[in-house]
């Protein structure tokens, strides 16, 4: 059985590297902010140029880029819009992502660039998906708060794209309008500055038991993953599959890029997931740094047990990313940007775009000079022998030694 339909993968992507990591590693889409009018300042994010490279990247690859420009705006923050509105659609951004409806007026009015309408809109209802329709946008990021059944009744009577989440943190609030930041760091989380104050350790008195007392991290949600339920998706008829995480690493975005494009294409290609894969899958989705995880409201309303009771550090990162392949050839061999130090003879692992990853142990480093190392430097350059099937901008990793 040939699927012909399945939704795209959207990947976050924090910087232009980042960008082409996860287009690479599979995503049919990317997002990415400006240096303004974004929900993630803390974020790389792209200057001008970088924005114009990494459109070109991607659509010499076959894949979009949507910018996001989901912060809530003041006047004078709005009056700076239009020449960056005016910018984007000349480099031709494959659509804007928009809360606030002052940004959806100066888009529509100045381009005709396609509106995503953001999650912090809270679109959570019919009505609700047919006004923005009305208004002009092209698809709606819904609300977390939604399951994939009711995105899909959405989908079908609304008859406008949907994109939902399907991995990566989740926020504790409505929809991400949290005011936790704004008044214990004066950071606000709805212009860009959150501070994830929901992460910290809380002390409760409510009568409650000293045990209790000290796990009070009632406000911090498990981490989303959503391999499972991806047949839903695909029969609730929804558009975009979103991976969050912006300011989150290489090695993340490349991972959840290549293991959620590789399950969907192996559903495109055999009609099911009924696959030894999906045990391999979801042992790659735990390489990264995650917190425990949940697939909170996808299936039905998250729950209790959808808190993570927990100190951020007590899920240790498994896995780190030691480099980037530079280049690889027969006649160079694998030169490889170091980003977290290991030792000749220790096992690395390339990430392939496609496919099994290359595990390899490091018995012969050479520095760019061809004189031997035992120990690599971060932002230094390494030669190691060649091995086919390596090519620039893949991945190493390592797993942490305890």
């Amino acid at each position: 059985m040939t699927v012909t339909r399945v939704p795209e993968i959207l990947a976050p992507a924090g910087s232009l590297d980042k960008l082409k990591v996860a287009i690479l590693y599979g995503a049919n889409a990317v997002y990415v902010g400006g240096q303004k009018f974004g929900l993630r300042t803390a974020a790389e994010n792209f200057t001008l140029e970088e924005l114009v490279q990494g459109v070109e990247f991607a659509h010499a690859r076959s894949a979009q880029v949507y910018v996001v420009l989901n912060s809530f705006l003041h006047d004078k923050d709005l009056a700076e819009l239009p020449s960056f509105v005016q910018f984007l659609e000349e480099i031709k951004v494959d659509a804007v992502i928009v809360s606030d409806l002052g940004v959806v007026k100066t888009v529509r009015d100045l381009s005709k660039i396609p509106i995503h309408i953001s999650t912090q809109a809270s679109t959570l209802n019919l009505s609700a998906a047919k006004l923005w329709k009305k208004m002009g946008a092209s698809r709606i990021v819904v609300g977390r708060e939604l399951s994939i059944k009711e995105a899909g009744k959405i989908r079908r009577e609304a008859d406008i794209e949907i994109e939902m989440f399907i991995h990566g943190s989740m926020c504790m609030a409505y929809s991400g309008h949290c005011v936790i930041s704004n008044f214990t760091q004066g950071r606000d989380s709805n212009r860009g500055g959150c501070a994830h104050s929901c992460r910290f350790d809380y002390s409760l008195d409510m009568g409650l038991d000293t045990e209790e007392k000290k796990k009070a991290y009632f406000m911090s949600s498990k981490d989303l993953e959503a391999i499972r339920v991806l047949p839903e998706f695909i029969n609730e008829g929804i558009d975009s599959l979103k991976i969050e995480g912006r300011m989150k690493s290489h090695l993340y975005a490349g991972t959840m890029s290549k293991v959620y494009s590789e399950a969907l294409n192996y559903y495109r290609e055999h009609g099911n997931f009924l696959s030894e894969r999906l045990v391999y899958w979801e042992s790659e989705l735990a390489k990264v740094s995650h917190r425990a995880y949940t697939e909170a409201s996808l299936v039905e309303a998250a729950g209790a047990d959808s808190i993570f009771n927990e100190r951020e550090n007590e899920s240790s990162d498994e896995w780190q990313m030691v480099g980037f392949v530079m280049e690889a050839n027969s006649k160079s061999g694998i030169v490889m940007e170091v980003r977290n130090a290991f030792n000749q003879g220790d096992e690395i692992h390339i990430l392939t775009f496609r496919g099994e990853n290359i595990i390899l142990t490091a018995n012969e480093i050479m520095d760019i000079s061809m004189k031997p190392v035992t120990r690599t430097r971060p932002s230094t350059l390494i030669r190691l022998p060649y091995q086919t099937g390596v090519e620039a901008f893949q991945i190493v990793r390592q797993r942490v030694k305890s």
